[in-house]
């Protein structure tokens, strides 16, 4: 049976599953089957499809390579079967010969007595060394001189009709006899090569030797035509040798389920709420890496990113080890909380969408950033790691460079991540999750994918996904796209709206405070240590920030004593007092920039102090000094000399620096991927529909019918439209008016298939083709008697 013709035959329902496995191959829709089936041979169709097997229904598909030709399904089982365990394919080998079916790369009769299973065309081209046996001999020695081929076979199969390469090939068919006229260091060299890969190296591999001049061991196998040269200094073992030193098995070690989970196993309560508490510490990080840059953002560099001693210094308020930081950071970053904006040289700020997420419930914040972590296609783990050598770059990757792409990172978490959900309660070791992996998808193994999977696991921990290494109950809800904000709430930590003042300029915080309260803590306060409970201490500079902010002593001791649950202490309300007294005394304005102060005293001791005399300050009255210096650098000096200043407009006006309110525009947050395998259900119909529409234009060749006489068809857009799609459903001829590029009025029969983006893909029976019409252009429809 032809291929085609099987494609043909399978029911609307297998079609249907085809193309929603395999979404790439209506990308567009074909006109008809035929087109469809040849879609389904092209290279890379077949290797998408490949990549998406199993190892035990990839094993399925190199075998069938192996036995080249139609096999039945007994031989297949028999086959399979030597390399199980336990030697019964069954019932792995029948799901694995259904979904192959259901993915068109095997083809031939579901059931009963038939003509043998075969792979579908161009599935053999694109596996490389099946099973990693080499070819078949009658191809390794495809390019060899015809006499050369000649002499072999008459060493080794004297006598024999044909050519010299079907003689040999007929002798390596059985090469038991062959194989034991070599030496045991001729049989060693074989065996390195019998279960792959099937090449090796050797010097002047295109050597000239016969039989009986042979020395070496190399030289016995290349006589006897048991290794064959393919280059000058490749050799390939010939898939008939191949197999028979393996014992007449195709694979070795074969497991018809997946490798069984390794690990300790977790309470799930516990887990859950472990994990909750790492969802909760991963969104306060992030609003406090928002709240901090933007009150003193970090520079973009010219290659873009972020520096290295930004980065560390990120690290060190955040107080996050440097990889947890960086995720932190690039997380932020996709989900459009921080973007590049600011000065012409760019700083790194905080974005409005930063303001819309901070007002929302932790849970739905924690959501956000999720699903921003789960299908970012940045991987945060190669920050600080030197880039490819053979780039000729071997330098350090910054955070937020645009070389932390990688397109397999967001296949490769939701892969992890689908491994620890298949094992609930369980918190798998590495290395069994990289096993379990590397059966599920064998061909997308490689060092970087290894090293991606254990990214995803360690973040997967520090975002909150996992707790105890195990999958958490919010984390798998939002991997099934289930209600995870509702799952997370219960779960998380009760803020507090309240902190405990005491006697040593410190204020302990109980527990996670109110988003509110821990903005404004972290503005008056710096923290000096966290853990269970949060501690705060305050200073001249931290109190200064906070009048800078434009609050005043009695706004401040207010809020102190109406956010304590103890009485505010004296040495506070002293230390709040004296910075309110001292600030603003000076003030600073532009002269470039100039000092002025009521008290003429104060301004002696600041022109007598050493310490001014980089300043160039000048006398300009008994209240005012000028100064060549720019006002903020004006500004800085002079509270690193222990003074008090606050900034001046023009109009002798206080600036109020509102430290907190810095913000650019950026990017809008990652959206989550489409699924791999995904496909709208209606759109698989329409497609299914539109192709057996096709193909019996395309069988029945169809000469083009005359419309019907009269005028034609008007009616208004939404009649139309509704109109079609109930032709669509019904599966029923209309008539149709249909405006063409110049504007000219035709009429057509049409057999619609399917509607969507602005265009009705039909079959035209005036024209007798399957045609794409604008439904604009569409003037108006109606039925056929």
């Amino acid at each position: 049976m032809e291929f085609t013709e099987w494609i043909r035959g399978r029911t609307d329902d297998q079609l249907r599953a085809l193309v929603s496995a395999r979404p790439e191959l209506i990308t567009p829709v074909p006109a008809h089957l035929e087109g469809l089936a040849s879609r389904a041979g092209s290279p890379s169709a077949i290797g998408r499809a490949l990549d998406r097997l199993d190892r035990f229904t990839l094993a399925v598909v190199e075998t069938l390579a192996v036995l080249d030709g139609p096999v039945q399904a007994a031989a297949l089982r028999e086959v399979v079967g030597r390399a199980l365990a336990g030697g019964e394919p069954e019932p792995a080998l029948s799901a694995a010969l259904d979904r192959l079916r259901d993915l068109a790369l095997v083809y031939g009769p579901d059931d009963g007595p038939d003509d043998g299973l075969d792979l579908a065309p161009g599935v053999r081209k694109v596996l490389d060394d099946p099973a990693g046996l080499g070819p078949a001999a009658v191809e390794v020695f495809r390019h060899h001189p015809p006499e050369q081929l000649d002499e072999m076979a008459d060493d080794v199969a004297p006598g024999t009709p044909g050519t010299g390469r079907e003689r040999l090939a007929a002798a390596l068919a059985d090469p038991a006899g062959l194989l034991g006229e070599v030496s045991d260091e001729a049989r060693a060299a074989l065996d390195q090569l019998a279960w792959g890969p099937p090449t090796g190296r050797v010097p002047n591999a295109r050597r000239e030797v016969r039989k009986g001049s042979a020395r070496s061991p190399i030289e016995q196998l290349l006589a006897r035509g048991l290794l064959a040269a393919t280059g000058e200094e490749s050799v390939t073992l010939p898939r008939e040798v191949g197999l028979h030193l393996r014992g007449g098995r195709v694979h070795r070690d074969l497991l018809a389920v997946p490798p069984a989970l390794e690990g300790t196993t977790r309470d799930q309560k516990q887990a859950d709420r472990t994990a909750a508490g790492q969802a909760f510490t991963f969104v306060r990080s992030v609003e406090e890496l928002c709240e901090r840059w933007s009150i003193n953002p970090p520079g973009v560099l010219r290659t873009g990113g972020l520096g290295v001693r930004d980065m560390k210094r990120t690290a060190t308020d955040l107080d996050l080890p440097e990889w947890a930081a960086a995720l932190v950071v690039e997380v932020a970053h996709a989900a459009g909380l921080v973007a590049a904006g600011g000065s012409v040289d760019g700083e790194w700020l905080p974005t409005s969408g930063y303001d819309l997420w901070r007002v929302r419930s932790t849970a739905d914040r924690w959501v956000v950033l999720a699903q921003t972590w789960l299908h970012m296609d940045r991987v945060p783990g190669l920050v600080g790691e030197r880039d490819a050598p053979d780039q000729q770059r071997d330098r350090p990757l910054n955070a937020l460079h645009p070389d932390l792409r990688r397109s397999s990172a967001a296949p490769v978490r939701s892969a992890a991540l689908g491994v620890l959900a298949a094992a609930p309660g369980l918190a798998p070791s590495a290395g069994s999750v990289l096993e379990r992996l590397a059966w599920e998808q064998p061909r997308r193994r490689g060092p970087l994918r290894e090293q991606l999977t254990e990214f995803a696991l360690r973040e997967a921990e520090q975002v909150g996904m996992t707790g105890l290494g195990a999958l958490s109950g919010h984390g798998r809800a939002l991997l099934s796209g289930d209600d995870a904000a509702g799952a997370l709430a219960p779960l998380l930590p009760e803020p507090v709206d309240h902190v405990l003042l005491q006697a040593d300029l410190t204020a302990v915080a109980p527990g996670p405070l109110t988003s509110e309260l821990n903005r404004w803590m972290t503005l008056a306060a710096d923290v000096e240590s966290k853990g269970g409970a949060t501690v705060y201490r305050f200073s001249d500079e931290s109190i200064r920030r906070a009048l800078d902010a434009g609050q005043g002593a009695e706004e401040l001791l207010a809020a102190l004593a109406r956010h304590s649950a103890t009485p505010v202490p004296q040495a506070l309300s002293y230390l709040v007092a004296d910075v309110a007294r001292r600030h603003g005394r000076i003030r600073v304005g532009t002269a470039s920039a100039y000092v002025r102060c009521d008290d003429p005293a104060l301004l002696d001791q600041i022109t007598a102090d050493r310490r001014s005399a980089a300043l160039r300050l000048r006398r300009l009255a008994p209240t005012v000094i000028a100064s060549r210096t720019s006002r903020a650098a004006l500004v800085d000096s002079l509270r690193a000399m222990g003074y008090a200043p606050v900034a001046e407009s023009l109009d002798g006006d206080v600036i109020i620096s509102q430290l907190d309110g810095r913000r650019t525009e950026g990017m809008p947050a990652a959206r989550p991927a489409p699924p791999v395998n995904g496909l709208d259900p209606e759109v698989a119909v329409a497609t299914v529909r539109a192709l057996r529409a096709g193909d019996a234009a395309h069988l029945a060749r169809r000469e083009p019918v005359d419309a019907p006489a009269g005028a034609v068809p008007r009616g208004p857009a939404t009649t139309t439209i509704s109109a079609l799609q109930e032709a669509i459903r019904q599966g029923e001829r209309v008539w149709i008016g249909y405006l063409d590029s110049q504007g000219n009025a035709t009429s057509r029969i049409l057999e619609p298939a399917r509607m969507e983006g602005g265009y009705l893909t039909a079959y035209d029976e005036t024209r007798a083709a399957v045609h794409r019409f604008a439904l604009h252009r569409i003037t108006g429809v109606a039925g056929l008697s």
